[in-house]
């Protein structure tokens, strides 16, 4: 399975405005494994660019004053991202965005949709992890995720930083290993001291005492009263 982990930078929020990509940043996976695979792309827009936008991620005309359009590169972008599935955080801004370049470009080119599907991982997050923070920062909080690097927002970052979130929330799978040193690891001969082996013994069970369970269920019943009826573990399937 080959997915394309999304993100862009643009000049402002709203493409029915006039706004435009300013990065677009790529990383692959092929069932799973974070290859080393990238595209990567700053564009002219041909306009200012927000003074909000510059602040989130520090991209000013300056720098994109040589950089190709979007129509120099909207092939070679197709051909990458053709046939995968998207992983993108909010994806309605970024497809929204992307759709409204290849408007500008002719009706022949679509939309980005009929290239590839796309998975939301924000609408994600939420279902696992309702009422809470779903940013990406606060995924990689609760996820452990360095994102140290991350004191701008920048397109391909930003994308390899979902790329580790989205394992981790669909699995727990967040190495970057390629083939050859999975391959290493598994031939080698030396014994394994990691924390997984010593874990191997059954855990012993502690159930809970009857009493313990009646005020259990009178905290979930009390919160169920606070919350006006969304008490969460009352309700679980």
């Amino acid at each position: 399975m080959r997915q394309i982990v999304l993100d862009t930078e643009t000049t402002g929020l709203d493409p029915q405005e006039g706004h435009r990509i300013i990065e677009i940043g790529c990383v692959e996976l092929i069932d799973r494994r974070i290859t080393d695979r990238r595209y990567h792309i700053y564009l002219n827009p041909d306009r200012d660019i927000d003074e909000g936008a510059v602040e989130v991620h520090g991209i000013d005309s300056n720098f994109l004053a040589d950089k190709p359009r979007f129509a120099d590169i909207a092939d070679e972008f197709i051909a990458f991202v053709k046939d995968s599935e998207l992983v993108i955080h909010n994806a309605p801004f970024d497809v929204g965005f992307i759709n409204a370049e290849l408007s500008l470009l002719g009706p022949h080119y679509g939309h980005l949709e009929d290239y590839c599907t796309v998975l939301d991982t924000l609408v994600l997050a939420k279902r696992k992890h309702p009422g809470q923070r779903n940013s990406l920062d606060a995924l990689c909080k609760r996820y452990q995720i360095d994102n140290s690097r991350r004191n701008l927002h920048g397109a391909l970052l930003d994308a390899e930083i979902l790329a580790a979130v989205y394992l981790a929330m669909t699995g727990g799978q967040i190495s970057l290993l390629l083939d050859e040193q999975a391959n290493q690891n598994n031939t080698d001969t030396k014994p394994d001291h990691s924390p997984t082996r010593r874990r191997q013994r059954p855990l012993k069970v502690i159930r809970c005492q009857e009493q313990e369970l009646q005020r259990h269920q009178q905290r979930l019943q009390a919160i169920e009263q606070a919350s006006g009826g969304n008490c969460l573990w009352l309700h679980e399937d």
